[in-house]
């Protein structure tokens, strides 16, 4: 049976879209002053269309076209949608959610990893699509889908774009008082000083004489708490895909991807075999994840393994004690 409600949004989700409220206010004063330099008229527009483009990113064509140029991303052969709709069939059915809200992907990358991406989109790397048995495969679709139903993927999006311009400016202040320090030469370190001294200064005012902590401080502890937050959003995907019943097969895909972890440079067990008309690994994907910090992410990036083990096999012995009740 189809439930209702696809999607929705747990405590998690919520969190992060509240935890980007100060660092969004921000982007938008940002994007109103740099608007009003170029032209008066434009500290009304832009700022309004930016505020609009957000929901853009759950746009089915704006989606795709961000699965293929940011995480490198491509739709699946024949063969490989074959063996995927008949594993997805079986995790939605199992979920109660329709199997044609969400669209199955491929990455070309060698290492065992799923990601969920923007609104729609579920992909698996092409190693764990030849490598990983059904069950296994059905664990991961799980849990990515898992991400979905909470409403993790799609908060983390808006709060990744909403975040981008603040984010960008405070990289380019560092990395000009980075310069300035590595110039070795007087009048450099003396100009870093000044604006170090002049960003604690405005941070102070802030703070304390206008009373604005409410702002500071979230921006301030922000990745810490991202940090923790996406922990939280990879334990409760975990724990969805351990009450749809694929408790044990996503117990042993965290077993192989722990044993994977511990050797050194990651998973290296050979590249995946390729299927006919699908080209070689390109250099850029064979990397870590694309989910990282300061640009639009896929999904929150996988935490510990071991950790998620540990998770997993807790959910599962509540889940025996209920049972046994």
């Amino acid at each position: 049976m189809v439930k209702a409600v696809q999607r929705g949004i747990d405590g998690a989700a919520l969190s992060q879209l509240l935890l980007t409220v100060p660092i969004g206010l921000i982007s938008l004063a940002l994007v109103t002053v740099v608007s009003g330099v170029i032209n008066p008229l434009l500290a009304v527009i832009v700022p309004v269309a930016w505020l609009l483009s957000g929901p853009l990113v759950f746009h089915r064509d704006v989606e795709a076209a961000i699965a293929r140029r940011l995480f490198g991303m491509r739709r699946p052969t024949p063969e490989e949608a074959q063996r995927l709709d008949a594993v997805w069939e079986q995790v939605t059915r199992r979920a109660g959610v329709d199997r044609q809200t969400y669209e199955l992907w491929i990455q070309d990358r060698t290492e065992l990893n799923a990601t969920a991406a923007a609104g729609h989109i579920v992909a698996v790397t092409r190693y764990a699509m030849y490598r990983l048995p059904n069950s296994r495969l059905g664990a991961v679709l799980a849990h990515e889908l898992g991400h979905h139903v909470g409403g993790h993927t799609w908060a983390a999006m808006l709060a990744d774009w909403y975040a981008l311009p603040a984010r960008a400016a405070g990289r380019a202040i560092l990395a000009l008082l980075v310069v300035l320090f590595r110039t070795k030469h007087w009048a450099g370190i003396a100009c870093g000083g000044c604006l170090s001294l002049m960003i604690l200064q405005a941070l102070f005012l802030f703070a304390f004489v206008q009373d604005m902590w409410w702002l500071v401080l979230p921006v301030a502890i922000g990745p810490l708490l991202i940090a923790w937050l996406h922990r939280r959003a990879e334990f409760r995907a975990d724990a969805y895909a351990v009450g749809l019943g694929f408790g044990e097969a996503l117990e042993d895909v965290l077993m192989e991807e722990a044993r994977m972890a511990s050797v050194p440079r990651g998973p290296r067990q050979g590249p995946a075999p390729r299927p006919p008309g699908v080209p070689q690994f390109p250099k850029r994907y064979t990397g870590e994840s694309a989910a990282g910090g300061g640009r639009l992410v896929a999904q929150a990036p996988h935490t510990n393994a071991e950790a998620r083990l540990r998770n997993v096999r807790l959910v599962m012995s509540q889940q025996i004690q209920r049972s046994a009740l």
